[in-house]
């Protein structure tokens, strides 16, 4: 194994390589809330047609500022918190489970503000300009909602937003190791950009089927105004009347994000990785994270054929 191999990442690469990654993919995400959070049958030509249209293209970048902070707050403490749980827990299904669990509650407390004031600056655009709550930034969206709902508005819905983070950290992170573990067993493969490109594809495909549901009941949930919905269930009834393919409203726009989303930020965390990690003190550290990983392939075929 080569020196830059071995290299491990820093905690806060996870939040610069997600920041990295939303810059090209948040019109995605843009389009994706606006979709979950209508109940017509309003097509994704005729929304963006219309964005554009009435507000220029620029509002497709609507929220950038709440969003690249959601990666901070999110993306970061899931990716610190994922990496550290690897010498914490067995290296048994149980203990990757956990890991993403522990990773998916950190993001959800951390990430839940800024996840809000995210979703409600996106769904602006498609609203009448007498509905829209035109926070200027994210900051601004904290104060405003600090201001007329209260501090605890902030982490409305925290609970959805860990539940999709853990299943997030098992379709993502957990995925993409199982997936390049084992490709890095076969002699065509090496640790470079088309391995991370074909893993963090295997991933985002997972994540997207895993999270999809959740994410239409966070996305309304945290759009909803009060009193609109008198608790979880009467989201999840109220979507329901969609019929089943109601909670993938918006499923395309979603892989279309999460696809190219996932796959820059696995490439650029793993260049910040190859190019700017640390080496660990003695072998002891590699063996631990090699063995995780092969004992994990045997977890996705455990996994997989439980789903399947």
């Amino acid at each position: 194994m080569g020196e830059e191999s071995r290299r491990q990442p820093h905690a806060y690469f996870g939040g610069l390589a997600g920041m990295g990654a939303v810059m090209f993919t948040h019109p995605f995400d843009l389009v994706k809330v606006a979709l979950q959070t209508q109940q017509g049958g309003l097509s994704i030509p005729t929304l963006v047609g219309r964005i554009v249209r009435e507000q220029g293209y620029l509002a497709l970048y609507n929220g950038i500022s709440a969003s690249l902070l959601r990666q901070i707050t999110n993306t970061m403490p899931r990716f610190a918190v994922y990496e550290f749980g690897r010498h914490l827990f067995s290296n048994s299904v149980l203990g990757s489970l956990s890991q993403s669990s522990l990773a998916g509650i950190a993001s959800g407390i951390c990430g839940t503000p800024a996840d809000l004031v995210n979703v409600r600056m996106q769904n602006d655009v498609k609203l009448p300009k007498e509905k829209r709550r035109n926070y200027k930034h994210a900051i601004d969206g904290f104060a405003q909602i600090i201001k007329k709902e209260g501090v605890i508005t902030l982490f409305s819905g925290w609970t959805l937003v860990a539940a999709r983070g853990t299943l997030m950290t098992i379709g993502q992170n957990c995925c993409y190791d199982l997936a390049k573990a084992y490709m890095l067993t076969k002699p065509y493969f090496k640790d470079n950009v088309v391995t991370h490109f074909t893993a963090s594809m295997v991933a985002a495909t997972v994540a997207t089927v895993l999270t999809q549901p959740l994410d239409v009941i966070k996305t309304r949930r945290m759009n909803a105004e009060p009193g609109e919905y008198k608790n979880m269930f009467d989201i999840v009834k109220h979507t329901a009347q969609l019929g089943p393919l109601g909670f993938y409203k918006g499923v395309v726009p979603a892989f279309l994000r999460l696809g190219p989303h996932t796959i820059l930020m696995f490439i650029f965390f793993e260049q910040l990785r190859l190019h700017f990690g640390y080496l660990p003190e003695n072998q002891k550290e590699v063996k631990h994270s090699i063995a995780w990983e092969e004992i994990n392939y045997s977890h996705l075929k455990f996994i997989v054929a439980n789903l399947i």
